[in-house]
């Protein structure tokens, strides 16, 4: 009677003595298991990559702005986004949601991106600064702009996000993403809808804010407006659309 060993460390070696058809039978399942697990493994830390970067952000003390705000607000959408928009900072729906881009500015950029084209489940949205900078007015929170030391306290996580999810193109929308993303303060209409070079070949475009369209006073400025910010996005499209026949 053959006799089969089974090591209970790993269920694969230890076979002794076995019949052709036991050998046949754990042959093809060592081929399988050899087939299967890189994969597996391979998809785990592919998911978990941003997971761990959003982990370790939710803890960040760089800068003081962590102190008011109710939760960090880091970057959402697929780990192998192509695109990547990159916004100031959270406003008030977005720092008691713990999402970028919830509130009206949100909803502003959803309606823009669908008419230039792009689906925005298919672009990881974050922002340059992670936490909601405000001044409070009784039960109003007003915004208030982040600061060089704030900017660059926080671009560490713009450049692990950057680095895990190696998208084809920056999209910064505002002053405060230029120079998150830049390096450097850059004025957004000299360099408006021009592809700039960043590192490993990964092209940026500079675009306005959404928020910036909400503030604008009359009516026909921001009609006008929002269509200039819908044509930048299309020049983002079609710059992806390029990139990926090249």
């Amino acid at each position: 009677m053959p006799v089969i060993f089974v090591s209970k460390t790993n269920e694969i070696e230890g076979t002794l003595q076995c019949s052709p058809i036991l050998n046949l039978t754990l042959t093809l399942n060592i081929r399988n298991a050899s087939r299967k697990t890189p994969m597996t493994t391979a998809s785990r830390r592919s998911n978990s990559r941003l997971d761990t970067l959003r982990k370790e952000a939710a803890d960040c003390r760089a800068c003081p702005l962590w102190k008011d705000a109710t939760q960090t607000v880091f970057g959402e959408g697929p780990q192998a986004a192509r695109i990547m928009l990159v916004g100031e900072q959270p406003g008030d729906k977005e720092d008691l949601a713990g999402k970028p881009f919830v509130g009206p500015a949100g909803q502003m950029l959803d309606r823009a991106l669908e008419q230039a084209g792009i689906d925005r489940s298919k672009v990881y949205v974050t922002n340059a600064v992670k936490h909601f900078k405000f001044v409070p007015r009784g039960k109003i929170r007003l915004h208030q702009k982040p600061n060089t030391p704030e900017i660059k306290a926080c671009r560490q996580w713009y450049e692990r996000e950057l680095a895990s999810i190696k998208p084809d193109l920056v999209v910064a929308m505002g002053a405060t993403a230029a120079q998150s993303v830049l390096g450097k303060i850059t004025p957004i209409n000299k360099n408006r809808g021009r592809r700039i070079d960043l590192d490993d070949g990964i092209k940026s475009l500079v675009t306005v804010h959404p928020s910036y369209l909400l503030r604008l006073p009359d009516a026909d400025a921001k009609a006008r407006e929002y269509e200039r910010f819908v044509d930048d996005l299309k020049i983002a499209a079609e710059l992806l659309r390029k990139s990926h026949a090249a």
